[in-house]
């Protein structure tokens, strides 16, 4: 035998046939595992001995048995085999969308309504998904979707953005709701009208926000000044949190208000029969033209827009 080269380069059917000899050991069994003549797997393991330099396997009557170096190149050859199955999978997992990561963002209506519906069916596929969710506001979320930080995002589109940067969507308009806890004064049973909601107390999310201002712009068109004592936060928990604690009111979107108040959640709190019905302008699905979706973005975004439509 002459002395192996520094640097191997068997091929993956080399490795293959190695294997199955001591499977089996048997070289005619081998070769019917990996596809081949018992001429061609004996020609394949003489290069193979010749590229290492040293016997792999002892002939014996009773068939082969690996030698001590033998041995060794098997605990390293079944390692790389594992690895190169590992990665095989790998490849065909992520190639069809069922592994790998995405990264989401989407105003609240839709995270809490059927963007969850949406990634529990992936992970009912894909349990291996690494999926990442924030929820915020429109202007923050265009600016994650532009520095290329998220997937896809659910969102309105804003006029400091440049909306050609975008693949576009149309989803769906968010409907205002006014929740309060269970017991509320004016959860009577009966239709509620602006005008005695006017001197109530309220938790309202910062000027600027769609459902904020849908809210006070309601109040506008008939002729009412808007709220005075209102507490301002963006921050969901906090608001579900000052509701349970006062009479006061949260303008909220319906998908939340459901959330809250139906089963299986079925928490302390009810929602006001409005005579007006209040509507924020529609958000998008959007994407960038210049970022190809992953196979896993692309079959979540798939889902979003299906459920977005049996909604």
């Amino acid at each position: 035998m002459t002395p192996p080269p520094s640097r191997l380069m068997l091929k993956p059917a080399q490795l293959r046939l190695i294997f199955e000899i001591a499977e089996s050991g048997q070289l005619q069994q081998a070769a019917q595992a990996c596809g081949m003549t018992q001429p061609a797997a004996s020609r394949m393991l003489a290069e193979t001995e010749r590229q290492l330099g040293v016997p792999l396997f002892l002939r014996q009557p009773k068939g082969m048995a690996p030698t001590e170096i033998g041995q060794n190149v098997l605990r390293r050859t079944a390692v790389i085999l594992r690895e190169m199955q590992g990665m095989a999978t790998d490849v065909r997992a992520l190639s069809t969308g069922y592994a790998g990561s995405v990264h989401v963002g989407a105003v609240t209506g839709p995270a809490v309504d059927y963007l969850v519906a949406a990634i529990r069916e992936v992970k009912e596929q894909a349990p291996d998904a690494d999926v990442t969710v924030d929820v915020m506001p429109s202007r923050e979320l265009l600016s994650h979707l532009v520095a290329g930080d998220m997937d896809f995002v659910l969102a309105r589109i804003l006029p400091e953005f440049d909306a050609r940067e975008f693949l576009i969507q149309p989803m769906r308009d968010e409907k205002v709701t006014f929740c309060v806890r269970a017991g509320h004064p004016l959860d009577r049973g009966r239709r509620v009208e602006l005008t005695d909601l006017l001197g109530q107390e309220w938790v309202m999310q910062q000027r600027g926000a769609p459902i904020r201002e849908a809210t006070l712009d309601a109040f506008a068109a008939q002729g009412l000044s808007e709220p005075r004592n209102v507490v301002n936060s963006p921050s969901l928990l906090f608001t579900i949190s000052y509701l349970s604690q006062s009479d006061a009111v949260a303008p909220l979107s319906a998908e939340v208000a459901q959330l809250l108040t139906r089963p299986p959640v079925s928490a302390n709190f009810t929602c006001l029969d409005i005579a007006r019905q209040i509507c924020v302008p529609p958000y998008y699905l959007l994407s960038l033209r210049r970022r190809p979706a992953s196979p896993l973005a692309e079959k979540l975004r798939e889902k979003v827009i299906a459920k977005s439509l049996m909604a």
